[in-house]
């Protein structure tokens, strides 16, 4: 992360996108790509962490742990995503709230909302990000890329 990404000191910028994909496979194919451990894991980038652990209900957490890179700023701290379910429609939609954290310190919060649509030829995902970035963090610009990115990378988990 530049330092011109970063947030001054007891600062928090708030930020709303919005992604659309289009999969061609049927919404309970993507949606099992949400709720099934494994493949979660899988597009997740999740193979890669020290910890991954879903229990996909409402109420239910996800975490992922992992070191960051030798190289970064933070020389192996912890990177945490503590995610908690707030709604589940089998198929249609799932929202969830999840926060990020390097080693102690919390740089994030967010209310995501993931929306499937059955289309002619499969699926449109329509992913909306609400955020709040706290000083230190990687702000909107570089978390939306790193939502593209993993929506690729679901592409593949999805595909026939």
């Amino acid at each position: 992360m530049s330092q011109s990404s970063l947030l001054c000191e007891n600062t928090t910028l708030h930020s709303t996108y919005t992604i659309e994909r289009s999969y061609a496979a049927s919404p309970e194919r993507v949606f099992a790509a949400f709720s099934d451990p494994v493949k979660k894991r899988r597009w997740f980038g999740g193979e890669a962490a020290e910890s991954f652990e879903m229990d996909f209900r409402v109420g239910g957490t996800e975490r992922t742990r992992r070191k960051t890179p030798l190289e970064s700023p933070m020389k192996g701290a912890p990177l945490t995503n503590e995610t908690v379910f707030q709604d589940i429609v089998p198929n249609q939609r799932i929202v969830l709230a999840y926060t990020m954290a390097l080693g102690d310190y919390r740089f994030s919060a967010s209310l995501a909302t993931f929306e499937l649509v059955a289309t002619g030829s499969g699926t449109r995902l329509v992913f909306t990000e609400q955020a709040a970035f706290f000083a230190n963090s990687d702000g909107p610009t570089i978390r939306e890329a790193g939502w593209r990115h993993l929506l690729v990378q679901l592409a593949s988990e999805v595909a026939d």
